[in-house]
């Protein structure tokens, strides 16, 4: 049976673990070829391990422009082509507004929202170039889609992202590549763990309508989704992944 994604090469960030991870090995199962990134050098050659010769890693700061021409220049000389870009990597930090520093603000946003907004910078003329389009998948948040207390840098930037993909994709559209975000909620991952003291997916969550937290291998089904052929018509969209949290 053929993969979903054969032929294709796949550049995810923050793939060292949690999401990002999940994405690069579901990614890797339906046949792409990965190009994964993370300042996370160990994890991330680690990942890139189990995936054989699907998976290339590169050390790389997504605040940093030249560091995104060289995750490009790594792509295309070992795969050819770049087909699609999932801005994963992020930092999650919270705060009351009257306690919040503009430092956090600031380093906030340049990861979580200017980024993203060089990720796109740097592969739209190799998917340009290749001539079949592209995708381009923003990991945003329920952050992003409403307020929660003490979240206001963060949340800042995640607004922000929902704003960079719909206009990118307008944008964008002319050359068939699309631009979607994905909002996660409460996911069991490493960053999420840290910050609560761990044990996020075994605690019943009641203000969850599912009552749980979600996995990161459930966000990766929606990712694959929005990178494959499947989503050939969707542009511009949000989609939230959060147990029915923002349904409320």
């Amino acid at each position: 049976m053929s993969g979903r994604l054969d032929g294709r090469t796949v550049v995810v960030t923050g793939a060292g673990r949690g999401q990002g991870a999940a994405e690069a090995r579901l990614f890797a199962e339906h046949g792409a070829r990965v190009v994964l990134t993370d300042v996370r050098e160990e994890e991330g050659r680690a990942v890139a391990g189990e995936l054989g010769d699907q998976g290339l890693f590169v050390t790389h700061d997504v605040t940093d422009a030249a560091g995104w021409q060289q995750v490009v220049r790594a792509g295309l000389d070992a795969f050819g082509r770049i087909d699609a870009l999932v801005n994963n990597a992020a930092l999650w930090r919270t705060a009351p507004i009257e306690e919040e520093t503009e430092d956090n603000l600031q380093r906030l946003l340049r990861v979580n929202l200017v980024g993203p907004f060089l990720g796109i910078q740097a592969v739209v003329p190799a998917m340009r170039a290749g001539g079949d389009g592209g995708s381009i998948v923003n990991i945003s948040s329920t952050a992003g889609l409403v307020g929660i207390v003490g979240h206001a840098s963060y949340g800042a930037t995640k607004f922000g992202l929902r704003g960079l993909t719909k206009s990118a994709a307008l944008d964008l559209a002319r050359h068939r590549i699309r631009v979607n975000s994905v909002h996660p909620g409460m996911v069991d991952t490493p960053m999420i763990a840290g910050a609560l003291g761990g044990d996020v997916g075994e605690r019943e969550w009641p203000n969850v309508p599912l009552h749980r937290a979600g996995r990161p291998e459930e966000v990766a089904e929606l990712v694959l989704y929005l990178v494959s052929d499947a989503s050939s018509y969707v542009t511009g969209a949000e989609f939230a992944i959060d147990g029915g949290l923002t349904a409320q």
